[in-house]
C-alpha cells in the first residue's frame, strides 16, 4: 500500500516538475508581458516553482517508501508532511473541477484517498492492520486476542462476600464505570 502511494506521488512530483518547466520555456519563448509583467521574471518563477513542488512531492514520496520498507506508521515530520500533501491534494482537487476538468479533479481525489488510506492504515502500533492469530478467528492463537475473560470466582473460604445495600468504605467517591484502559505508546518514524 505505501509503495503504490511512493510511486504515485514520485510521478506526480516528476510530472509536475516538468509541466512547470515546459510552462516556463513557453511563457520564455513567447516573449509577451502579462499585466506588464516581466516575461523573464515568469519563466523563472514558474521553474523554480515547478522544481519546489516537485520537490516536495518527491519528499512525500520518499516518507511513504520509509514506511513501507519500516513497516511502521509515519511520525513527526513524515506524518506531517503526509497530511499537507492530502491537503493539498484535496485544494488542488477542487481547483481542478472547475479549471480542468472531471479527469483531473478524479486524480486528485484517488491520491488524497491513498495517502489518507496510508496514514489510517499504519495508525496503529503494530504497524499495518493485520488479521487475528490463528487464521482470523478470535480465541484462537497465541496473540492478545485469544484472552479469554475471567469466569466468575469459586465460592469458598476465599471468596468475596456479596455486596449489601448498606453503605461501604469509598461509596461517598465517584467511581469509574469502566476500568482505565492502558495504551502502548506507538513507535515513531524519524
Amino acid at each position: 500500500m505505501a509503495g503504490v502511494v511512493a510511486v504515485v506521488l514520485l510521478a506526480e512530483a516528476v510530472f509536475i516538475a516538468a509541466l512547470n518547466w515546459f510552462l516556463g520555456v513557453v511563457v520564455d519563448r513567447q516573449d509577451m508581458s502579462l499585466a506588464g509583467l516581466d516575461p523573464d521574471v515568469m519563466s523563472t518563477s514558474s521553474k523554480i516553482g515547478g522544481v519546489l513542488f516537485g520537490l516536495y512531492f518527491a519528499l512525500c514520496a520518499l516518507v511513504a517508501v520509509l514506511v513501507a520498507v519500516r513497516d511502521r506508521a509515519p511520525a513527526g515530520l513524515g506524518r506531517v508532511l503526509l497530511i499537507s500533501a492530502a491537503v493539498v491534494h484535496g485544494l488542488l482537487g477542487a481547483f481542478a473541477w472547475g479549471l480542468v476538468g472531471w479527469t483531473a479533479f478524479l486524480f486528485m481525489v484517488v491520491v488524497l484517498g491513498l495517502i489518507v488510506l496510508l496514514l489510517m492504515t499504519y495508525d496503529r502500533a503494530a504497524g499495518p492492520q493485520s488479521e487475528a492469530p490463528g487464521g482470523g478467528v478470535p480465541g484462537q492463537g497465541g496473540g492478545p486476542a485469544a484472552r479469554t475473560e475471567p469466569g466468575p470466582a469459586p465460592a469458598g473460604a476465599g471468596a468475596p462476600a456479596g455486596r449489601t445495600d448498606e453503605p461501604q468504605d469509598g461509596d461517598d467517591e465517584p467511581q469509574d464505570s469502566v476500568p482505565a484502559q492502558i495504551t502502548v505508546p506507538a513507535p515513531t518514524t524519524p
